[in-house]
């Protein structure tokens, strides 16, 4: 009889989840439909590209808000027990609280690491293959930065000419092996200049051991110089916000390729803290789930499931803003960044044991 309960509650459990993701899945597609056209509006493009550019991005931002997803589903489905009266059923079969507590938190602790190891691979991705199709349709756009294998691209309109940068990777402040290629209006190849290094701190970059080439009556000038600065449109931070993105990289990417990844550029912070909020994924999952228990077996009232719902919804925002809180206080350094990424969990933690302790008591 056990085995039949079990399987009665996570089927509908997985049921609740699957629907609400879907539901989550659809507005996406409708919101970020909008933004696709806007930037495909004036290429030559079908309809369909918006639309599979669409539907390619969405899974990576689902991911994202996981937490919430769970969140919702686990409070639908308890109630949804109470208000069919299947939970005063399972009671009967000695399903208490806490073991109904323990089934679905560890449901969605085990869900969280298959997404690690099985989906987040897929959703990583497909948000690599978002980034360079963007990219390709991109070539028309007067700024344009990406990031692949070979290294750093920035392409940029300065007064009258154009200017495409190439640098092999970022090392501390600077970017090595940088290439910058100037064009004019009609995209005719007017100067080249070739360095070790340049420091992007800022945008005024301070280029080291020079080489500049340039196209003169049919010969090639060429000059050595020592230093060189040049202004640019972006710098350090900005170009770190751009191209690192955290949805290209997967949690398996992270364990097995963290030195390769380093030496093509990222800095081991940004990794540390992107393996970290992957790691802490499961057990995010599994308190939220928790969370919600506590506030659905609070009460068998039918009438209080809408404040259950809104007191619900107002915890989990509030959650959401205490993590984004805690991630700008690690990233400012003002906490270690590593704590900044787990405090919420501990937090979280604390609160469902004492929550846990008073359901158990109904």
């Amino acid at each position: 009889m056990n085995s039949i309960l079990i399987n009665y509650i996570l089927k509908n459990f997985l049921k609740s989840f699957l629907i609400v993701t879907i539901i989550f899945y659809s507005f996406g597609m409708i919101l970020n439909l909008f933004e696709e056209v806007e930037f495909f509006k004036n290429l030559n493009v079908s309809f369909t590209v918006p639309f599979v550019m669409t539907s390619i991005f969405i899974p990576s931002m689902i991911i994202n808000i996981l937490p919430f997803i769970i969140f919702i589903s686990s409070i639908w489905f308890i109630l949804k027990i109470k208000n069919n009266k299947d939970f005063l059923t399972l009671k009967v079969f000695g399903f208490s609280n806490l073991k109904l507590f323990f089934l679905l938190a560890m449901t969605a602790f085990l869900l969280g690491w298959f997404i690690l190891f099985f989906i987040n691979p897929i959703t990583s991705s497909l948000s690599k293959y978002y980034e360079n199709t963007k990219s390709k349709y991109s070539k028309d756009i007067d700024h344009l930065i990406t990031f692949n294998s070979s290294g750093l691209w920035i392409k940029e309109n300065i007064e009258n000419k154009q200017r495409v940068i190439f640098g092999s990777g970022i090392d501390g402040n600077n970017l090595i092996d940088v290439t910058i290629l100037h064009y004019d209006k009609d995209s005719n190849l007017i100067q080249k200049i070739i360095a070790n290094k340049a420091n992007i701190v800022t945008n005024e970059w301070f280029l080291n051991e020079v080489q500049i080439f340039s196209p003169e009556d049919g010969a090639i000038k060429y000059s050595k110089i020592k230093e060189l600065n040049i202004k640019s449109n972006y710098n350090l931070q900005k170009i770190n916000s751009l191209y690192k993105n955290f949805d290209t990289l997967s949690f398996i990417d992270l364990i097995f390729n963290f030195q390769k990844l380093i030496d093509t550029g990222y800095s081991e912070k940004f990794l540390n803290k992107s393996f970290h909020a992957m790691l802490a994924l499961p057990f995010f999952l599994m308190l939220m789930t928790g969370i919600a228990s506590i506030f659905t077996m609070s009460t068998f009232k039918r009438s209080n499931n809408f404040t259950i719902i809104s007191f619900g919804l107002i915890t989990t925002a509030a959650t959401f803003y205490f993590k984004d809180l805690s991630i700008a206080l690690g990233q400012t350094e003002r906490i270690p960044l590593i704590l900044s990424l787990w405090s919420p969990i501990i937090i979280l933690g604390l609160i469902t044991i004492v929550g846990v302790l008073q359901i158990n008591e109904k």
